[in-house]
């Protein structure tokens, strides 16, 4: 990639951006001078960060006392001494609590209820984010104060001028997005209103992964030819996200990016390989001495830290190291205070997620347009050499250059969402749903869909014919949408008084089924669900209306708006347009 340009503002600002996941989190940061090349940094100092391995990102773990005030956080919340109180004190350990903000239809089979924990009643996870999201922004401060020469002076002239950007999984959408923002406004990150939606940003991490790939691998010397299709894969600890785009180099070597399928998630994280070696304890050692609940979940929390990350080869016996050489076990396979695992029953445990892989990256083959040359695998979970290795092998990417990028794979979301903010490399995106509105349709005696529903209809007060149950499409899944493209459809409604137009109030829905152009609720009302409602003051254009007469006489009141949908930039914008040209929009 071409070296930066100079920043281009009128005033120094801070970005801030956070990754927030599901096992660990992270922080990096840019400050933007005029007329200076921006370079990124990583928050590489936390609070007890020498009590867990590596310097870049903390667990995402919280304690709470039973007043649901925060005890502990990250790293801290790992020393012995912590853990020691929070169980005299009977504090609430909150873990894996990311999973809670995702959208309902994302539950798979191999997620039971209880395989993620609950959090306490009365404790939402957006007030776990506010408070982790909180922790991570203190944490930024003090390190770049204590990083940079006048670091406490630089910090007080660019408190006032941060913007933050903050990323999610693929699959969250609008009523996630809404969550991550709340949960900002409560850390006291952003005030609530305009200006607060100014100062943040959101980002899928597939998209900020991207940015990271192109801004690491390009600089290390890889060249790619115009159009080249590139894949990130971005497995983490709780979700697999993947994204496809199209790369096109100008002169310069100024990059071009445009996505080319619809984002892609599963729930096949790396959490869910521990889950599954956990479970394969409990049925080991159920007649085991060893078999109590709290050991095996001491020697699930091993294999996490220890076992997994290392295992490379099914052909190779694999060990939990979990007690003394007193401990044994030899009818189980548990000798001096060690388990002992075969090789191909590890593999087995990380087996569903690899296919899981598989399948959402053949997926987004089908639905590219062109063949997909290069994929990276980045996050934490790429570390593991299984995982790699495996899917180097797997018959589906036999054609496709897999590599994981040079610096540190697990850094690659909140380093990529800076070079999201400052480079801005992706120009065009893909709908990942079809989005529309209920309506009603005239009835057609010529269309056989209206025949078959015409013991549904009723009269209008126009004194017209019409069939409910009806969906209108403004924009459908796999459009290729620019960044300031609008999508608009024209609606109306008819009202019995002047003053019931004074205000339109409509929901956008998102269809998640499997038709191109659905047209009926009916045929599949499961999947059509609520995405946000749309309002609209029309009263000044209400006061201007003028009454309509039906065939049969009666009295009625016709109001035209459009429902307009931006979807080029990071999040989806309704709005509502009427003939006053104003619009407004609430999520």
């Amino acid at each position: 990639m071409a070296p930066r340009n100079p920043f281009q503002g009128h005033a120094r600002k801070l970005v801030l951006a956070f990754d927030v996941g599901t096992t660990y989190s992270g922080v990096s940061y840019c400050i933007l001078d005029p007329g200076e090349i921006p370079e990124i940094h990583g928050v590489t100092r936390y609070p007890a960060q020498e009590y867990i391995e590596g310097d870049n990102k903390i667990p995402s773990i919280l304690y709470y006392d039973q007043e649901y005030t925060v005890r502990a956080i990250g790293a801290e919340a790992l020393q012995e001494h912590i853990i020691e109180q929070a169980q005299d004190e009977n504090w609430i350990k909150v873990v894996w609590w990311k999973l809670h903000l995702r959208p309902k239809h994302l539950l798979s089979s191999h997620i039971r209820d209880d395989d993620i924990p609950p959090l306490p009643e009365g404790l939402s996870a957006v007030q776990v984010l506010s408070d982790f999201m909180k922790y991570l922004f203190n944490c930024a401060q003090n390190f770049i104060v204590e990083s940079h020469a006048s670091g406490a002076s630089m910090w007080k002239s660019l408190e006032n001028q941060i913007e933050f950007v903050l990323t999610h999984p693929n699959g969250w959408e609008g009523p996630q997005q809404q969550q991550i923002r709340q949960a900002a406004e409560l850390a006291g990150l952003v005030p609530s209103g305009e200006k607060g939606k100014l100062q943040l940003h959101l980002l899928t991490e597939g998209e900020a992964s991207l940015h990271f790939c192109m801004m690491t691998t390009l600089d290390s010397g890889t060249k790619y030819e115009d159009y080249q299709s590139v894949a990130v894969i971005d497995a983490g600890g709780g979700t697999i996200d993947v994204s496809t785009y199209c790369v096109a180099s100008s002169p310069g070597s100024v990059l071009s990016v445009k996505e080319i399928s619809p984002a892609a998630i599963n729930l096949q994280g790396s959490i869910f390989v521990t889950l599954r070696a956990q479970q394969f304890l409990q049925n080991k050692l159920a007649n085991s001495p060893y078999g109590a609940p709290e050991v095996v979940e001491q020697m699930a929390n091993i294999f996490d830290k220890t076992t997994k990350l290392r295992f490379r080869n099914a052909g190779d016996p694999q060990y939990i190291k979990f007690g003394t050489i007193r401990d044994k076990d030899p009818e189980n396979d548990i000798r001096a205070g060690q388990l002992k695992i075969p090789g191909d029953e590890v593999a087995k445990f990380f087996e569903p997620s690899i296919e899981a892989i598989v399948e959402v990256f053949d997926e987004q083959q089908k639905a590219a347009c062109m063949p997909i040359g290069h994929a990276f695998l980045v996050g934490g979970y790429a570390a593991n050499d299984f995982l790699f290795t495996r899917l180097k092998l797997h018959p589906k990417f036999s054609h496709v250059t897999l590599c994981r990028p040079p610096n540190r794979p697990n850094k690659a979301v909140a380093d990529g969402a800076i070079s999201y903010n400052i480079d801005h490399l992706v120009t065009t995106r893909v709908a990942k749903l079809t989005y529309g509105i209920h309506c009603t349709w005239m009835f057609d005696s010529s269309q056989s869909d209206h025949v078959s529903r015409k013991d549904t209809l009723f009269r209008e007060l126009d004194g017209s014919w019409r069939l409910p149950n009806a969906f209108s499409s403004i924009l459908k899944k796999g459009t290729q949408v620019s960044e300031q493209q609008e999508f608009r459809h024209s609606f109306f409604q008819l009202r019995e008084s002047a003053t019931d137009c004074a205000s339109i109030c409509t929901t956008l829905v998102v269809y998640r089924g499997m038709l191109h152009a659905p047209c009926w609720k009916d045929i599949e009302p499961s999947a059509f669900m609520p995405n946000c409602r749309i309002l609209a003051d029309t009263s000044a254009a209400a006061a201007a209306l003028l009454p309509k007469k039906s065939p049969e006489g009666k009295t009625y009141y016709h109001i035209d708006f459009d429902v307009i949908l931006l979807f080029g930039l990071t999040e989806l914008k309704a709005q509502i347009s009427w003939l006053e040209n104003v619009c407004t929009s609430l999520f």
